[in-house]
C-alpha cells in the first residue's frame, strides 16, 4: 500500500485544485447567479448539491464541523432559491473557469488528468462516506477541465468522511477537532471559530472538554497526550485515504504532472494561508 505521507502529499495537491471553489471570486459569483443569498449559503448548497436537496440535520453530520446554527441559517432555506442540479453546474462550470484562468497548460494535461483521477475515485469504497459517495456517482462532465475538478473534488470528500471517522473514533467533535490546530498553533483560533460559526461560550467550554481529558495544558496548547492523539488521527485519515490510490500505476509521475497546476493556484494566492481547510 502507498505511504502514509505520499498519500497527505497527494491530498495537499488535490485539495489545491478542489479549493479554489471556496475562495475564487468567479465561484462566489456562479453561486449568487444560480440563485443563493450570500457566500455561505453557496458553500452549504454547493457542497451539499450532491446528495440532493438534504435538510439541515444531513449537512450537519456529514460536513460534521459547523455549528449547527451556522448551517441551519441556509438550510433548507437554500432549496427555495436554488436546485441541486443548478449548483452543480455552477460550481463545476465555475471552478473550470478559475484553473483555466489560473494555469494557462491545463488544457494539455486535464484529459489525461482527469482520467486518472477519475480511476481513484472509482476505487474508492463509499461505505459510511456520504459526501463521498454522492459525489461518486455523479456522471461525468463532458468538459475536460469540469471532469478534473469533479475527480479532485470526489477523492477529497472520500478522505474528508474518512477523518470523520477517524473523529469519532476517538470520541472527539467537530468543534474539538479544531481545537487540535489550533493548540499546536497552526491556524489561528479567531479564524477557525468564525468560519465555522462557533460562540465563544461553545470553543470555551470544548476547551475545557480538553482540558479535564488532558489533551489541552491550561495554557492552551497541546500535551504529550494530546500531540499522540493528533498524530493518531492523522495517520488514520491517511490510511483509510490510502486504498483508492492504488489505482495509480506511477504515482511519481501523477505528483509530477499535478506540481505545474498545483503550483500556479498557490503562486496566484487564491487559497489563503492559513485558511480553514487545513491546506499549508
Amino acid at each position: 500500500m502507498i505511504e502514509e505521507r505520499t498519500v497527505r502529499t497527494l491530498w495537499r495537491h488535490v485539495e489545491t485544485l478542489h479549493a479554489v471553489t471556496y475562495f475564487a471570486d468567479e465561484c462566489r459569483a456562479a453561486a449568487d447567479d444560480a440563485g443563493c443569498k450570500g457566500f455561505w449559503m453557496g458553500y452549504f448548497g454547493a457542497r451539499a448539491a450532491p446528495m440532493g436537496a438534504v435538510g439541515a440535520g444531513v449537512v450537519i453530520a456529514s460536513f460534521a464541523n459547523f455549528a449547527p446554527s451556522m448551517v441551519e441559517r441556509a438550510v433548507p432555506d437554500v432549496w427555495a432559491h436554488a436546485t441541486p442540479s443548478a449548483l452543480l453546474d455552477a460550481r463545476a462550470r465555475s471552478a473550470a473557469r478559475v484553473l483555466r484562468r489560473l494555469c494557462p497548460d491545463i488544457e494539455s494535461t486535464a484529459s489525461d488528468l482527469a482520467d486518472e483521477l477519475s480511476s481513484v475515485a472509482a476505487a474508492g469504497d463509499p461505505t459510511g462516506r456520504p459526501l463521498f459517495a454522492a459525489n461518486q456517482v455523479l456522471h461525468r462532465r463532458d468538459d475536460p477541465v469540469e471532469a478534473l475538478w469533479q475527480a479532485c473534488t470526489s477523492i477529497r470528500e472520500h478522505r474528508g468522511d474518512g477523518h470523520v471517522a477517524a473523529l469519532v473514533a476517538e470520541e472527539l467533535s467537530g468543534l474539538d477537532a479544531h481545537l487540535l490546530p489550533v493548540a499546536k498553533g497552526a491556524v489561528p483560533a479567531d479564524l477557525l471559530r468564525e468560519a465555522r460559526g462557533w460562540s465563544e461560550s461553545e470553543w470555551a467550554t470544548a476547551i475545557d472538554g480538553l482540558v479535564v481529558r488532558g489533551i489541552i495544558s491550561g495554557e492552551g496548547t497541546l500535551t504529550a497526550k494530546g500531540w499522540a492523539l493528533e498524530a493518531r488521527i492523522e495517520s488514520t485519515t491517511d490510511r483509510l485515504a490510502a486504498p483508492p490510490w492504488d489505482a495509480v500505476a506511477d504515482v511519481a509521475d501523477l505528483l509530477a504532472r499535478l506540481a505545474s497546476p498545483v503550483g500556479a493556484i498557490r503562486s496566484a494566492g487564491v487559497v489563503p494561508i492559513p485558511n480553514p481547510i487545513g491546506l499549508d
